[in-house]
């Protein structure tokens, strides 16, 4: 349950609802699998093994999880099949098939193919905060997160939120840290960054395990790239890579944390989510009002 990605959402407005009320409305959108003629379907589903309810709340937050289906006809087997049939049919009927009729038959061998297909499922976690104002989702793209907001406005009716940005370029910010090589003290700046030209066919440098003060790194920002991607620590106790958008990938819980959860005794695996739940909310919380600080961030339109 560990979040892994961080896409940061701030309420326009407070959120209303408690967890009983957000849990009926989840559950008016409960995940089903997919029908035999279905390419995919998503819902929500409990977020702990065994749980009835759909909102775990903990830490006056509230933690669900969004789940997808989906099935897999290879392009190559469709293909392959397409062109067996359009080779037939053009025998039989001494013609050339027209594209129009080939893309015809192609989604006829689709719909035949995907009550035989395998189907894998994936599931993505978010959690709303009402106190601190914001949403969060463990979601890498925003493709993936959009899935989740979607769904979520579906059932709410209403979602008055925006992705958290930046009043100053984060770019900006993250490479005058790089450059000057004196970050905020509670942060630290690790060996990843990824540095871009204005000019975009200048290209980009990404450096991994690699001294981020060297001279070369410098000749680079001096010759106009920017940080578009920078890998920090916070406080010993969360590390992360910060892109310009202000999304957060790679999110690693530290020592401190996991030594704190460690400590809590549970006895069953909702009693372990509970507890691991409470504990990344509250650092989360302190975390991401952080990054509103130092980034004096603003609601995007």
């Amino acid at each position: 349950m560990w979040f892994k990605n961080l896409a940061v959402y701030r309420f326009g407005e407070p959120f209303a609802l408690n967890a009983a009320e957000l849990d009926a409305k989840l559950q008016a959108g409960a995940f089903r699998p997919c029908a035999a003629q279905e390419e995919s379907s998503a819902g929500w589903t409990p977020p702990g093994k065994g749980m009835a309810e759909f909102v775990l709340s903990a830490n006056g937050c509230f933690l669900f999880c969004f789940k997808k289906q989906e099935k897999v006809v290879p392009a190559a087997v469709i293909n392959e099949l397409l062109a067996e049939r359009v080779e037939e049919l053009e025998s039989r009927e001494s013609r050339k098939l027209p594209a129009k009729e080939r893309n015809r038959m192609k989604d006829e061998l689709l719909f035949e193919l995907l009550p035989r297909a395998f189907s894998y499922s994936r599931k993505v976690y978010a959690y709303i905060d009402p106190r601190a104002g914001f949403l969060a989702i463990d979601a890498a793209t925003p493709k993936k997160a959009e899935h989740v907001l979607q769904l979520l406005r579906n059932c709410l009716g209403n979602l008055p939120v925006s992705p958290m940005s930046a009043r100053a370029q984060a770019a900006a910010v993250m490479t005058e840290w790089l450059a000057r090589g004196n970050p905020p003290s509670d942060m630290v700046i690790e060996d990843e960054c990824e540095l871009r030209s204005h000019d975009e066919e200048a290209g980009i440098v990404r450096c991994r395990r690699h001294d981020l003060q060297a001279p070369e790194i410098k000749n680079h920002l001096d010759s106009g790239k920017a940080a578009s991607k920078l890998a920090l620590t916070w406080q010993e106790r969360l590390s992360f890579v910060l892109d310009e958008h202000m999304w957060i990938k790679r999110l690693r819980f530290l020592d401190l944390i996991q030594e704190q959860a460690a400590e809590i005794e549970t006895f069953d695996e909702l009693g372990r989510l509970d507890a691991d739940f409470s504990i990344m909310s509250a650092e989360l919380a302190q975390f991401i009002l952080r990054l509103w600080v130092l980034f004096e961030t603003e609601v995007s339109t």
